[in-house]
């Protein structure tokens, strides 16, 4: 997908429309120590040891499992304001195999 190298839109450092440098940029990875990954984690030790352990003892039952991973990856775009010189990130990413900034 063909993208402008400049774009008008919302800056909110400005708080109005600016002409706006299109980025690309990598997407970071998920962090071991946020609170969902704390919640897994102690969900799993909740599911170790021995005797009746609840809803844990069976495995989950399964109806529809979804295989394979997804084509394509989402944007992660950084826009830079020319007035204030600012960076702040795009409020959605959308799926696209490649992106092009011309």
């Amino acid at each position: 997908m063909k993208l402008p190298k400049t774009k008008n839109t919302y800056c909110p450092t400005c708080r109005k429309h600016t002409e706006c440098k299109v980025f690309q940029t990598k997407k970071g990875q998920p962090s071991p120590l946020s609170y969902g990954s704390k919640l897994r984690a102690r969900k799993r030790g909740k599911a170790r040891g021995y005797g009746n352990l609840g809803r844990y003892s069976k495995p989950a039952v399964t109806k529809f499992k979804m295989t394979g991973k997804k084509q394509t990856k989402k944007t992660d775009l950084k826009f830079q304001c020319s007035v204030c010189k600012k960076f702040h990130l795009q409020s959605k990413g959308f799926r696209t195999k490649r992106v092009e900034i011309v």
